[in-house]
């Protein structure tokens, strides 16, 4: 089966899903917010159905797992939306769809539109995938909590102008925002650890296998993700200091993967 059907069925979904997430921020007197909700979350589980389909054709082979960038970007993505979905049922957190929806549907086209190779041979030892797991649902992790980040940044403001329109009404209140994201960072930081620890395990010379940029810059974000708990935990720290710390740590982790992917594997081809 062709996978550019397949791959603009899940575009399609991830965006309507996104659009009736907006609907019900800024029109929720009109219909019934539990419906709309319900319509979104079963759009996007469709939209991620159908995005599992094609990373399971594009990534496994008798070759052996093709993480090539745009793969990787579009697994990342996958991870971040069934985070998202699966949170999305017990904790008031589908209003993130609204940024991470789209941003999936991107990475679902890029993939489609620009396929590539950068196999990892079968023979690569179990800690080896256990550590591209276990970074994989970190970056989900710490990608929610980025975002959550943004909103709570802009709830924070609209609150302090008292300007309070239909989508800052829409959200949960700033004290139920706040821990939502420490809770997230929380989880993807403890995942991150066990991601740095599986790492090292297997890390000879990381000047010759090319992980110098990727190391530093994954250390360094883990300790802007574990000063921020020990500030909230020993100093109350909280509003925009968590913020900029949570985007700051963020911002480390993007360029420690896919900075560093990028630059190997489109700019030097290695």
């Amino acid at each position: 089966m062709s996978s550019a059907p397949i791959a603009l069925g899940s575009i399609v979904a991830y965006l309507g899903s996104a659009g009736l997430v907006g609907w019900r921020m800024f029109h929720r007197e009109l219909y019934p917010a539990n419906n709309v909700r319900l319509a979104a979350l079963g759009l996007g589980f469709i939209g991620l159905l159908l995005h599992t389909w094609l990373l399971y054709h594009a990534i496994f082979s008798h070759a052996g797992l093709n993480f090539a960038f745009f793969n990787a970007l579009s697994l990342a993505s996958w991870t971040v939306v069934a985070s998202l979905l699966l949170s999305s049922l017990t904790k008031p957190i589908e209003n993130l769809g609204l940024v991470i929806l789209p941003l999936a549907a991107l990475t679902v086209g890029l993939d489609l539109m620009y396929p590539s190779v950068g196999f990892m041979s079968e023979e690569a030892t179990w800690i080896l995938k256990l550590h591209v797991l276990l970074s994989m649902l970190a970056y989900s992790m710490l990608t929610l909590a980025a975002v959550q980040a943004v909103l709570l940044a802009v709830q924070d403001r609209a609150l302090r102008r008292r300007k309070p329109n239909s989508f800052i009404r829409s959200l949960p209140p700033l004290m139920t925002m706040e821990a939502l994201l420490f809770e997230m960072i929380g989880i993807g930081f403890t995942l991150l650890t066990l991601a740095l620890l599986s790492g090292f395990a297997f890390l000879e010379n990381m000047f010759a296998q090319h992980l110098v940029h990727k190391t530093v810059l994954s250390v360094m974000a883990w300790l802007v993700f574990g000063g921020l708990l020990l500030g909230r935990r020993v100093w109350g720290w909280r509003g925009q200091k968590a913020i900029r710390w949570t985007l700051s740590g963020f911002l480390l982790l993007i360029l420690a993967y896919f900075g560093s992917k990028f630059v190997l594997e489109l700019l030097l081809n290695r």
